[in-house]
């Protein structure tokens, strides 16, 4: 089964034109609500896309953060294992872009890529996310052996393809009772954590409630690694906690993808021509 998809996309070009193509398909839809899925590369192409929310075009609903980590299994090896940035600093990344521009509160955060267990949904929604997307536990619930085979319908357990003579081999019965067990079981150890962290609800989250050790002697809470941005600081005089929006927010326009300049934020100063 082949499946086009290109890295450019043949509606829109700029900013301005991904976000008025998502609006006509909320008028087409009947007023659903619309979002994009991503995997952050360049830190200026995303805010390029919020800065021109915040120039008048239209609102995304939602926006859901692929890390590196994702894939499918139709995907070439070089793009599910190496193509991004990886799903924590991406997450926090959006989560602050759209904190300093005001649009938090109006635009939801969805987080996916290999989320597998309770607490990798608890760690996301504690980082920035409104929700987490998992697919690749359930699909295990159901059987997938991971044969990578999603894309030929050749799937040997019946799970990913739409030949007769292989899904019959699925018991649906026995697989929809593993898959509600799961899912039943994983949102009872959601609970279980949010009661141990002394909260009553996961949007009571934050980034001090994950702690990650960096050396043997260093532990940090996320807050100290990740700073967040306030609501509407991007447009005050106050310095930005965020290394990138700092470098970036006053070097790109909503009109375009690209940044004035561009330099990778840990850059050092160009040379002077004038010393050697």
């Amino acid at each position: 089964v082949d499946c086009a998809s290109p890295a450019n996309h043949t509606e829109f070009k700029t900013p301005q034109a991904l976000l008025r193509f998502a609006a006509e398909l909320r008028v087409i839809s009947g007023g659903k609500p619309v979002g994009i899925k991503l995997c952050i590369g360049h830190p200026w192409e995303f805010i390029a896309i919020v800065k021109s929310m915040t120039e008048g075009e239209p609102l995304l609903d939602f926006i859901s953060v692929d890390g590196a980590e994702g894939g499918t299994g139709a995907a070439p090896t070089e793009f599910s294992d190496h193509l991004g940035s990886p799903l924590t600093d991406a997450l926090v990344f959006v989560d602050n872009t759209l904190r300093g521009a005001g649009l938090r509160s109006r635009i939801k955060i969805a987080a996916s890529g290999k989320m597998v267990s309770a607490f990798d949904i608890v760690k996301h929604c504690a980082l920035g996310a409104d929700w987490v997307n998992m697919a690749r536990p359930f699909m295990f619930a159901l059987g997938c052996i991971q044969a990578r085979n999603c894309a030929s319908g050749l799937c040997p357990t019946g799970i990913a393809t739409m030949d007769p003579t292989r899904y019959r081999v699925l018991d649906v019965q026995s697989k929809a009772s593993r898959v509600r067990n799961f899912h039943q079981n994983t949102l009872k150890a959601v609970g279980e954590l949010i009661g141990a962290a002394g909260i009553a609800h996961p949007v009571d989250l934050n980034r001090r409630h994950i702690v990650r050790r960096l050396s043997g002697s260093e532990i940090l809470l996320a807050d100290q690694i990740y700073p967040k941005v306030l609501d509407n600081q991007l447009f005050t005089e106050e310095p930005i906690a965020d290394p990138r929006l700092a470098v970036y927010w006053h070097r790109v326009s909503g009109r375009s993808f690209a940044a004035d300049d561009p330099q990778p934020v840990d850059a050092p100063p160009k040379a002077d021509a004038n010393n050697t």
